[in-house]
């Protein structure tokens, strides 16, 4: 990439990851610390984890065809402002249900496709690959960190000042959209049923279950490892980041030799197949052990290598298949399938939880890698992309 492209692509990747790492540190605390709101329930505790992925869902498509009719970055802006809102409703609620309706106003921010429309705008298509792929790495990275600084945070000021930070989040990537170029509308087609047709081609699909499948698991799991590190004692709240720190480095030394083999060797169907195969390996671990400090951190390590490798190679694919006229459509589609996931897995999760146990949880988590796995198996998508 050029210059330009780079602080282009960097500045993107910004902008994502400060909003992901707003939404993403509250997965390592939501479930332990939301007990204490009026009202609270496993379901509705599940919901407040989840509900953000429903209204993300809905906005998603919305969202992207608004941004190739009037432009990527009013449409920014008024995403953020959004998730602002929600976040200061979820800093001054003391009942559990208006935690669940700010972070159902969070979600309204549905931001994610027109940011990833925006980098495909703006980068040449030798580099969108590149592009992609390091900003699927930053999500990564805000993914990671959330993990360690989040129970840092919720320990030391509670749940409603980690709301707050969030809503500061928010405003650091409002001034980052602010840096960025104009874009010009697309401004090609009308929302309309043959539109979408073109964006529901079998790779895409495939595509779009998998980004699914990804965040059901991560969000069904997020529900339960945060009360299993507290019930096993394998570590205090505050002291989570012994156990995410090491989880985090060894992942990413994990992740970058699949990266490599699936971009360099162009090998990514396969590198695809192997990630849910460590997914699966994970959540089973977690189902039959005996959990203690060593095996919970191995475990937690084979989890973060194949969560990030995929959600890194998953935008990268995007970009290749989606066609240029529909590029905000078709990441309003993907981005509706990966937020409709966390919902769907926060929701069932914390039903699941509420009826049987914690541990049936991960049976659920099994069964859904299980299909992945094989629609991925028995998809169109090329072994050489």
């Amino acid at each position: 990439m050029n210059s330009t492209e780079r602080l282009f692509a960097l500045k993107v990747s910004l902008i994502m990851s400060v909003r992901m790492l707003g939404l993403f540190m509250l997965f390592p605390v939501m479930s332990v610390y939301a007990a204490d709101y009026d009202g609270s329930t496993p379901f509705l505790i599940g919901m407040a984890i989840g509900i953000y992925g429903l209204t993300q869902a809905l906005l998603q498509i919305p969202f992207g065809y608004l941004s190739d009719r009037f432009g990527r970055k009013p449409i920014l802006i008024i995403g953020l402002l959004i998730f602002l809102l929600g976040s200061i409703v979820a800093a001054n609620a003391s009942n559990i249900i208006f935690v669940v309706i700010g972070r159902a106003l969070q979600g309204g921010g549905a931001i994610s496709a027109v940011l990833m429309a925006f980098l495909a705008d703006s980068i040449s298509e030798d580099n969108r690959a590149k592009a992609n792929a390091f900003v699927g790495f930053q999500i990564g990275v805000a993914f990671m960190l959330s993990l360690i600084i989040g129970p840092i945070i919720t320990s030391r000021i509670g749940l409603s000042g980690l709301f707050w930070v969030i809503g500061l989040l928010s405003i650091i990537a409002m001034l980052i959209v602010l840096s960025l170029q104009h874009s010009k509308p697309v401004n090609y087609y009308r929302l309309s049923l043959g539109a979408f047709k073109e964006t529901f081609t079998r790779e895409l699909v495939a595509l779009d279950f998998s980004v699914f499948s990804l965040h059901l698991i991560l969000a069904s799991g997020f529900i339960v490892m945060p009360l299993l590190i507290m019930d096993n004692q394998i570590v205090s709240m505050i002291d989570n980041w012994q156990l995410y720190l090491p989880a985090v480095l060894l992942s990413f030394i994990g992740m970058i030799p699949l990266i490599i083999i699936s971009e360099k060797f162009k090998k990514t169907k396969y590198i695809l197949l192997l990630s849910i195969l460590l997914l699966i390996v994970s959540q089973i671990i977690f189902f039959t052990s005996n959990l203690n400090f060593s095996v919970f951190l191995i475990t937690l390590t084979i989890f973060f290598v194949a969560f990030n490798t995929v959600e890194a190679i998953l935008p990268s694919l995007l970009s290749r298949t989606a066609s240029t006229s529909k590029r905000g459509l078709a990441m309003g589609i993907f981005s509706t399938s990966q937020f409709l996931g966390t919902f769907i897995g926060g929701a069932i999760g914390g039903l699941i939880y509420d009826i049987y146990d914690l541990n049936s949880v991960f049976l659920f988590t099994i069964f859904v890698a299980i299909i992945w796995w094989f629609m991925v198996l028995f998809s169109p998508l090329k072994t050489k992309t």
